[in-house]
């Protein structure tokens, strides 16, 4: 560990009424910044790294404006935040996503696909199967949009309409978004409210699993109506079921980082066990139905094409996009899954069995996790560390940036990326090119992602995100039913619920610290939220839409989605409302 910097006696105290006294005004003007995220990406539509720089710049000249915040410290505490948005943050993503690549130029994503089709070939089941299943343990591993991508693909090789796969995928990227990216949003928080993430993980893990349970039925209505529910609604409650409990005992247990990785193999494992001794009827009549609506949306897909082609569309879209690459006639692909033999499964497979193992030692057997933790480094910010206090005078200890260069679990899974790169014969060459080519399509990624953290880190340490929070607090208790509503709208306008953490957390803790609320189910309320706004935020739209070749028909898209969304999210207010409550008592009592 590096020395702390003592404090020096001209240290910055925020104020949390600069503006001559006036609370109200003060809050007004420290949610510009926030404003300007909202206005630029969701209204301007501006590419979500420009309107992230943006409103970097605009909270700083707040902060030096009218907080009064010496302009190098402001600057600092947005490269602190910058920073962190890079490693650990994005360093998981990375990776991740690095991980998967070497799974498609293995040639073994083929054998997975397959492997989906040998469970069932109802596309009722499939989409249980491979949106919430496969799709939650992408979420798990990757996040920040890898899954719909992904996901949608294969429904579109599998027969479903462009439309129907985008609205299916989105619906079905809801309750694993929580513990996404190996738990990042929730990781983010507890960094960012110094709360330990694990509490934070824990009441999470108390209220997503209620809307787990139904997504599979969710999906089975979106895909085939009340026919469809009727029908198939065993398999869907037993897997939804699974899946929740899973991720409540994973998270309140187990570990937070393995959470969603847990609950979507369970999940599947369950629907594989179940669908040996039950088979639902009526998947000749969806094929049917999905057949028609697929020549439908394909008509528009090239109408599309023909658009941007002529310059009147608004960029590269058709149905010889992304999922061109993947398509795959249904007997070729019935004649590849009845090809396969238990080996090839287990090594389709082999790619996530392996980084639950690595995750189940690095964070399960206790003197491993001790040592890896031991390899933090915690290096005081140079220039920032020592010079900011916070509202009460205390030290700020945000200031004290922590380096988890080996415990971290993007470095985990570097590992298992090479570990599975060896084991299905990819060369080092080849490795390492995918290294690089992922880095490079990441690069704005990069940049989205450590602007909106260097905006929370300059928002949270200038006293904006206090003055705000404290605004907000006089609400008073009616505001637990409306916290979720902030993570919500912040990964809606944001697409990530990292970012959304990122912007609210520390708003969610203050407010809820002057309201007498419990500051961690607030936070976890923001990250639940969060989770169902993701399916209605342009980034994911437009991800959706690109790999289904709809692009440019995003509207099409957010309208089949948007009752989903708001539906949703009047269910986790009322939940998170009446946890502040009168239950009270189904909240984890050996973290408080």
């Amino acid at each position: 560990m590096i020395p702390a910097l003592a404090i020096t006696t001209d240290a910055y105290q925020p104020d949390l009424a600069p503006l001559g006294g006036s609370l109200v005004g003060s809050a007004l003007i420290a949610l510009i910044p926030l404003l300007t995220v909202f206005v630029t990406l969701g209204w301007l539509r501006w590419k979500a790294h420009v309107a992230g720089l943006t409103a970097v710049a605009v909270a700083i000249l707040v902060a030096v404006l009218v907080y009064r915040m010496p302009p190098g410290l402001a600057v600092l505490s947005a490269t602190e935040g910058a920073v962190f948005g890079l490693f650990p943050i994005m360093w998981i993503v990375f990776t991740a996503i690095v991980l998967y690549q070497i799974t498609v130029v293995s040639g073994r994503f083929e054998d997975l696909r397959a492997t989906f089709h040998l469970i069932s070939d109802d596309p009722r089941i499939q989409a249980i199967i491979i949106a919430f299943c496969f799709g939650g343990l992408l979420e798990a591993l990757a996040g920040f949009g890898a899954p719909v991508a992904i996901t949608g693909v294969m429904l579109m090789a599998l027969g479903f309409s462009p439309l129907r796969a985008a609205a299916v995928v989105l619906l079905a990227n809801t309750a694993p978004v929580a513990f996404g990216a190996i738990g990042t949003p929730i990781i983010t928080a507890g960094a960012l409210t110094k709360i330990p993430y694990t509490e934070i993980g824990a009441y999470v893990g108390h209220q997503t699993p209620f809307i787990a349970a139904f997504v599979p039925l969710l999906l089975v209505l979106m895909v085939d109506g009340r026919r469809g529910v009727r029908q198939t609604w065993p398999v869907a409650v037993v897997v939804g079921v699974a899946f929740a409990v899973a991720q409540w005992i994973s998270a309140t247990y187990i570990s937070v980082e393995l959470t969603d990785i847990i609950a979507s193999l369970v999940g599947l494992a369950v629907a594989v066990v179940f669908l040996r001794f039950w088979q639902p009827v009526g998947k000749e009549a969806a094929h049917a139905t999905l057949a028609v609506e697929r020549e439908r949306d394909l008509v528009l897909a090239v109408a599309g094409s023909v658009a941007t082609a002529t310059g009147k569309g608004g960029g590269p879209s058709g149905a010889k996009g992304a999922a061109a690459a993947y398509a795959v006639s249904a007997q070729e692909l019935e004649t590849r899954a009845r090809g396969l033999t238990k080996g090839r499964i287990v090594m389709a497979l082999f790619p996530y069995l392996i980084v639950i193992a690595v995750f189940s030692i690095a964070k399960l057997v206790a003197p491993v996790k001790a040592w890896l933790a031991s390899t933090d480094l915690k290096i005081p910010w140079p220039g920032l560390d020592g010079n900011v206090l916070t509202a009460t005078g205390a030290k700020n200890t945000s200031t004290v940036y922590t380096l988890p260069w080996l415990s971290g679990p993007g470095t985990s899974l570097l590992i298992c990326s090479l570990i599975t790169a060896v084991v299905y014969g990819v060369t080092m060459a080849a490795w390492g090119k995918e290294l690089k080519e992922t880095a490079y399509k990441m690069r704005f990624a990069f940049l989205t992602v450590s602007s909106v953290l260097a905006l929370a880190y300059v928002m949270n340490l200038s006293g904006q995100t206090i003055t705000v929070g404290t605004w907000i607090a006089g609400t008073g208790a009616a505001f637990a039913f409306f916290s979720p509503v902030l993570g919500w709208i912040g990964t809606a306008v944001t697409g990530s619920d990292t970012s959304a953490n990122a912007l609210f957390a520390t708003l969610q803790q203050t407010a809820a610290k002057g309201a007498g609320l419990d500051p961690t189910l607030l936070v976890a309320a923001n990250t639940s939220g969060g989770v169902v706004g993701k399916m209605i935020s342009p980034q994911n739209l437009t991800i959706a839409a690109t790999a289904v070749g709809l692009v440019g028909r995003e509207s099409d898209i957010f309208r089949k989605v948007i009752l989903w969304s708001v539906g949703l999210i009047i269910v986790m207010c009322l939940l998170v409302g009446l946890q502040s409550t009168v239950l009270a008592w189904m909240l984890p009592e050996f973290v408080k």
